[in-house]
């Protein structure tokens, strides 16, 4: 029901911010990228506070800061508004990934946590896609007032996860030796392969998925896509994604982890290849096709981020420090969504045919690192469980 929320109004934020509040593409793409800054200032401090009290209740504030920085939205008249309500909503996202991922991993055996996160992927984009596709249906720049829907329903839906929350137990962690020290950051940061996973994860988030917030507005004006088009593009996407996810992360079992994140940038890379062709070479319907089937390619390559990412963050974690080390995997996401969007806005503004082969070349520069990497992960970490 959350990602339902997000699916609403996430796709449609650019296109509000520029379309509708009169945002040049450059200051919009900064103002999301503000909700990046924002995560990574206030991760790591996130991080110590799901160490002392716990993935849930760390959760359910953040969800109460989403639920407000998302409400704020429909009141935005000048770019500070927006920046205010990014900020906020980016300090609620800071501590929902790292609470959330923590939760799950404690709630989980070693060996099924990447059948977890797989679900949890597959539960996020079903409800995103389905979000996308009632967001198409709802919103048209003709009427601003639509998209004040959006941003309500999605705010309210971060409140009804916060009532889910009393039926989800506090998992139990393993009593240490009082003589034991817990550690800190220090610790985290002494990990050399954990910071090469979260160091190549930004490039992920900045060449991938930051660059499917730039999508809707590319198509809507370089290829005259509809509000209708651009939700029925990414209600395909995270359809593919709800299908293909679980088999997928079966095939994975025991097979090399960085290899299937190889695999996905090779997909995301020709899948930016069809965004340029749709751009360069179609309009409206026709161009709709073109950027569906990419985006299609791009949910593939999602599903095998899936079983991998958070499991290996969280197979490389000691119990102990896992609200830590999870706080800098996603202060890995945020900084690439602040690197994203703002960077690709301003590429999108000067030359938007540009845009798509360098996030190309960075994905598939990001899989050979991804390759270079697999040979200093712990031998028993290396194969995704079976």
């Amino acid at each position: 029901m959350n990602a339902f929320g997000n699916g609403i109004a996430y796709p449609f934020i650019v296109i509000y911010l520029h379309n509708v509040r009169g945002f040049s593409l450059g200051i919009s793409g900064l103002i999301v990228a503000a909700s990046g800054a924002a995560g990574i200032i206030f991760g790591p401090p996130i991080g110590v506070v799901v160490d002392k009290i716990g993935g849930r209740l760390t959760l359910a504030g953040a969800l109460v800061l989403l639920a407000i920085g998302f409400g704020i939205f429909p009141w935005i008249r000048e770019p500070w508004h927006a920046v205010l309500a990014a900020t906020v909503a980016g300090v609620g996202n800071a501590a929902f990934w790292p609470s959330q991922s923590t939760l799950l991993a404690g709630l989980t055996p070693q060996a099924r946590r990447h059948g977890a996160f797989a679900l949890q992927r597959v539960t996020r984009n079903l409800g995103i896609g389905l979000g996308g596709l009632v967001g198409g249906l709802i919103a048209t720049t003709a009427h601003p007032s639509s998209f004040t829907v959006l941003f309500i329903v999605d705010a309210l839906t971060f409140l009804v996860f916060v009532g889910m929350l009393a039926f989800v137990p506090e998992p139990v962690l393993t009593k240490t030796d009082p003589g034991v020290r817990r550690g800190g950051y220090l610790d985290v940061l002494r990990n050399r392969v954990f910071l090469g996973i979260a160091g190549l994860n930004v490039v992920f988030v900045t060449a991938g998925y930051a660059q499917i917030e730039l999508l809707p507005v590319f198509a809507k004006n370089e290829a005259g896509v509809t509000e209708r088009g651009i939700g029925l593009i990414f209600f395909l996407n995270t359809v593919v994604v709800a299908v293909a996810q679980l088999p997928v992360s079966k095939l994975l079992e025991g097979r090399s982890r960085m290899r299937a994140l190889a695999a996905m940038t090779v997909l995301w890379a020709i899948s930016w290849i069809f965004v340029f062709i749709g751009g360069a070479s179609f309009e409206a319907t026709a161009a709709v096709a073109v950027f569906s089937f990419a985006v299609i390619l791009f949910g593939l390559g999602e599903c095998f981020q899936g079983p991998v990412q958070g499991a290996l963050v969280a197979d490389l974690a000691p119990e102990r420090l896992r609200g830590r080390y999870m706080a800098v995997s996603t202060n890995s996401w945020d900084l690439g969504f602040l690197l994203g969007p703002a960077i690709g806005g301003f590429i999108l503004a000067a030359q938007p045919l540009a845009l798509w082969p360098l996030a190309a070349l960075a994905c598939l520069a990001a899989g050979a690192g991804a390759l270079s990497l697999e040979r200093r992960l712990p031998r028993e970490l290396r194969l995704t469980p079976a």
